[in-house]
């Protein structure tokens, strides 16, 4: 349900009313040959845009656009050009109106003249219109009906106030959709963080920093595909709906097919699509695209995401790691970022952190040994009573310890005791075998996967590892999932018998990747939470959406 209507937004609905009355179109069909505003402050030269794309005011003579301003008030404005945008303030001096209208480049003032404005209805350009039973000027028009939050669309001609701002002088103007509900907060932006996710429209309107995360989000994507492509990669899509809950040990979303009158669940992760399109004759591939994981919240985790994988045959995780710095090279240098960034974490510590290459290598095996004393090697799915007992001997517990497999166990003692107090960019390696169903086995350690993860902050952002295409090996894998599952944990890896069949008939060695978008690009704006790197983040219904604007 909407919420209630303060008074305000009465106001507009009967303005909105009245202007239909009148015959005016006040949610236009379209408006074409509209500028940028950015266009329009370059083209008068006396503005310069700088690397980061922002504009900075220099000095330098106006360019012939720029008209005389004496002669636009004392005369007529020819109307060379058009634009169109919110408007985002108005203020009124008797023969002047003066707007701000903000487009999705930059903001710019302009002025309306008494007598000399027309007003476009949408159907025909006139001096003066009858609303609500009496003629009111173009000026009026623009004074009462053209509001704050609504867009407008502009004929106009360039010209710079006594105070040095460039302005549009309108020369006709038509009103392109009105706004019912003014924005809340107007001069300070959304400060509640619940608003500002249930309504990032808002946010994104009033807060610079908030867009600019969001066009760095599409640039950082764009750079990611072009680095792909120059690496000769092919970008696939792959299905959403599975039959089988595969690719990740995570619990699944499951929703029902009514057409095969079957439960599927949603992806995971892609990766089994993926690898099954090697043994189609594609060599490299990627995806970037949507999981969903079926666990809790929390700043770090969101149970939809967005996530890169790729495959590349004939490399295992070594080559993968020289890869991923060669990826963090290109796009710190395509997207012009720095090295060094900072950002807060669970403590509020703020803590500076350095991408710069080569990246350091820890032994996951090892680093546990050394700290908790557990050779999390050693043990089998089967000796689930085994590693429970020594964990909590050496004085580490969890919620849901006692429903989880040797799998999940050893997974949360790595959350718990190492990941947190790794905070600079790290290649995490050598896993236990348990931990990975579709790794392969180190030819050196059979107790060992070829794996890495890197690990900023406390993060995960990336997993990588040699991919096991033995079909033998990776059916028995399933099977010993399978008792994990059946032991009621729901994290284990699901059985995927399709895959299994796939890789009977030949899959090239290869190493997968995958990185979590929201994670990393968290990190790269200093955000310490991934809702803030989320266009839309699902959230829980609001219990009182009957609350006044007022309110």
């Amino acid at each position: 349900m909407l919420p209630a209507y303060s008074n305000e937004s009465l106001d507009r609905q009967k303005k909105i009313q009245d202007l239909k009355d009148a015959w005016v179109i006040v949610y236009a069909n379209n408006f074409r040959w509209k500028q940028d505003i950015k266009d329009i402050k370059l083209a008068s030269n006396l503005f310069k845009e700088q690397e980061d794309g922002k504009l900075v005011k220099v000095d330098q003579t106006p360019s012939e656009k720029v008209k005389d301003a004496k002669q636009l008030m004392e005369k007529w404005a020819v109307g060379e050009f058009k634009t169109a945008w919110r408007v985002m303030l108005s203020r009124s001096m008797w023969k002047l109106i003066f707007m701000n209208i903000q487009d999705n480049t930059e903001k710019i003032q302009i002025c309306f003249m008494k007598w000399k404005a027309k007003f476009n209805t949408g159907k025909e350009v006139v001096d003066s219109l009858v609303i609500d039973w009496e003629e009111k000027s173009a000026h009026k028009i623009a004074e009462k009906y053209l509001q704050v939050w609504d867009y407008v669309g502009l004929v106009w001609d360039l010209f710079v106030t006594k105070h040095g701002e460039l302005t549009l002088f309108v020369k006709e103007f038509q009103i392109l959709s009105k706004a019912v509900r003014p924005l809340p907060e107007k001069f300070h932006g959304i400060q509640d963080p619940d608003k500002v996710y249930r309504q990032r429209y808002l946010d994104l309107i009033m807060n610079q920093d908030s867009y600019d995360r969001f066009i760095f989000r599409s640039k950082f994507i764009q750079a990611l595909r072009e680095f792909y492509y120059k690496n000769w990669f092919v970008e696939l899509d792959t299905p959403i709906l599975w039959n089988a809950a595969s690719g990740a040990a995570a619990k699944p979303f499951i929703t029902h097919h009514n057409d095969f009158d079957i439960d599927v669940y949603l992806r995971i992760a892609p990766e089994t699509s993926l690898k099954k399109a090697t043994v189609g004759r594609f060599e490299k591939v990627f995806e970037i695209g949507r999981n969903f994981r079926n666990e809790g919240s929390d700043p770090s985790h969101m149970q939809e995401f967005t996530a890169v994988e790729h495959y590349a045959a004939w490399w295992n995780f070594e080559d993968n790691m020289k890869f991923t710095e060669k990826m963090f090279d290109y796009l710190f240098k395509r997207l012009n970022l720095p090295r060094k960034i900072k950002i807060k974490w669970k403590d509020w510590v703020e803590r500076e952190i350095d991408w710069s290459t080569p990246w350091k290598k820890l032994d996951y095996v090892k680093w546990i040994k050394e700290i908790t004393g557990i050779d999390i090697s050693n043990y089998s799915m089967d000796d689930e009573e085994k590693l429970r007992n020594d964990i909590q001997e050496a004085g580490y517990t969890w919620e849901g310890i006692e429903k989880q497999g040797v799998t999940t166990m050893i997974d949360y003692l790595f959350k718990k005791v190492l990941r947190p107090s790794i905070i600079q960019p790290t290649f995490v390696y050598n896993y236990p075998a348990t931990m990975q169903p579709l790794a392969r086995l180190s030819d050196e350690n059979p107790n060992i996967v070829e794996q890495f993860q890197v690990v900023v902050n406390g993060w995960e952002i990336i997993k990588a590892y040699s991919e096991l295409v033995d079909p033998a090996i990776q059916k028995q894998k399933f099977d010993e999932q399978k008792k994990a599952l059946e032991k009621w944990d729901e994290e284990a890896t699901s059985g995927d018998d399709e895959f299994v069949l796939a890789m009977e008939y030949g899959m090239p060695p290869q190493s997968g990747w995958g990185m979590w978008i929201e994670r990393i690009l968290a990190l790269l704006t200093g955000q310490d939470n991934l809702r803030d790197v989320f266009m839309f983040p699902l959230m829980k219904p609001e219990n009182d959406n009957l609350r006044s604007e007022e309110e």
